[in-house]
C-alpha cells in the first residue's frame, strides 16, 4: 500500500481556504490524506494531551510519522532540558503512547543534521538510540553525504537493514556534503519512508538568519514528468514493502498539498475510511 501525506498540517493554505479553526485543522487535513508527520516533536517533547487530541480527531487508521526531539538528533545548541540522555529518551517514548494504544504510530522518524558524518562514535550513537526505542518502528535519514559514498552506499543499507532501521529515502538538492542521493532501497519488507525535499540547490545551501532559510530551502514544485517517475518508483518500493510512506515537505511556496494531490491521481489511489470533509457536511 501506498500512503501518501504531507509533513506538518497547519501550513497548507489549499486544503483549508482559510474556514477551518487552526484547532480543527487535523481533523480537515484527514479529510485528504491518510498520514501525516508531526514536526511539533522535534522543537519540544509533546504533552500526552497532544497526542491524545490528534489521535481523537483522526479516523482509526490514520498514521503519524512522529520526529524525534531535536536532543536526540544532535540538532539542539546547548545542554538538553533534561537531566540526561535516558531521561530525554524515556520522556520521548512516554509521549509517544496515545500513538502506540491507538495503532496510529506508523514510525518516529530520526533526522540527523549534516554535520552528523560517518565515523565510528555516531555509526555507536545510532546503535545506542535503536536499542533505547525497543520495538518502536523508527526511521532513519541522514543529511551527510559521507554514509554513501562509494563503497559505503550499500555497507550504511546494511547496517540499517541488520539494525532494524526504517529507511527514509530522500528526494532532495545534490547539492555536496550536505545532501544525500536517492537510494531506491527498502531495509524492511513491512515499511519504508520517502520524503520530498524539492530540488532547490540554491535555497539548500542558502545560510540566512534566523528563519529566513526556511523560506527558500522547500521553495520547489514538482512538474509532471518528475512525479511520473516518482509514482513508477513508489510502485516498485511497494513490490517489496509492505507500506510505502511517501511525505511531501515542498511547502515553502505552498506546493506540496498540490503535489501529493497529483501523485495520486498518476497512482490513481483513491483512500477509504478518511474524515468527512468539512464542506461535506452542508
Amino acid at each position: 500500500m501506498i500512503i501518501v501525506g504531507l509533513t506538518g498540517w497547519g501550513d497548507h493554505d489549499s486544503l483549508y481556504e482559510g474556514k477551518v479553526s487552526p484547532r480543527d485543522k487535523l481533523k480537515e487535513y484527514s479529510s485528504h490524506f491518510p498520514a501525516v508527520e508531526v514536526d511539533a516533536s522535534f522543537y519540544a517533547v509533546q504533552p500526552v494531551k497532544n497526542a491524545a487530541k490528534w489521535v481523537e480527531d483522526t479516523p482509526d487508521n490514520f498514521q503519524f510519522i512522529v520526529k524525534a526531539y531535536q536532543g536526540m538528533t544532535g540538532h539542539q545548541r546547548g545542554e538538553i532540558p533534561f537531566t540526561d540522555k535516558n531521561e530525554m529518551f524515556h520522556a520521548y517514548k512516554e509521549s509517544l503512547k496515545p500513538y502506540l494504544e491507538a495503532n496510529k504510530h506508523a514510525m518516529t522518524l530520526f533526522q540527523f543534521p549534516p554535520w552528523f558524518d560517518l565515523r565510528r562514535e555516531n555509526v555507536d550513537y545510532l546503535r545506542w538510540c535503536r536499542d533505547q526505542m525497543g520495538d518502536i518502528d523508527c526511521a532513519l535519514e541522514f543529511r551527510n553525504q559521507s554514509w554513501f559514498e562509494g563503497e559505503m552506499r550499500e555497507k550504511t543499507v546494511d547496517f540499517m537493514r541488520e539494525e532494524k532501521w526504517i529507511h527514509s529515502i530522500c528526494d532532495e538538492p545534490q547539492a555536496g556534503e550536505g545532501s544525500i542521493p536517492t537510494i531506491l532501497q527498502s531495509t524492511s519488507k513491512d515499511k519504508v519512508l520517502v520524503r520530498f525535499h524539492g530540488r532547490n540547490v540554491h535555497g539548500w545551501n542558502k545560510k540566512g538568519r534566523g528563519q529566513d532559510w526556511r523560506e527558500v530551502r522547500y521553495l520547489y514544485r514538482y512538474n509532471q514528468t518528475e512525479l511520473k517517475e516518482w509514482a513508477e518508483n513508489l510502485q516498485k518500493l511497494n513490490e517489496s514493502t509492505s507500506q510505502v510512506f511517501a511525505l511531501f515537505n515542498n511547502n515553502s511556496g505552498g506546493d506540496a498539498a498540490d503535489n501529493a494531490k497529483q501523485i495520486l491521481e498518476l497512482l490513481e489511489i483513491e483512500y477509504e475510511g478518511l474524515n468527512p470533509r468539512q464542506l461535506d457536511l452542508f
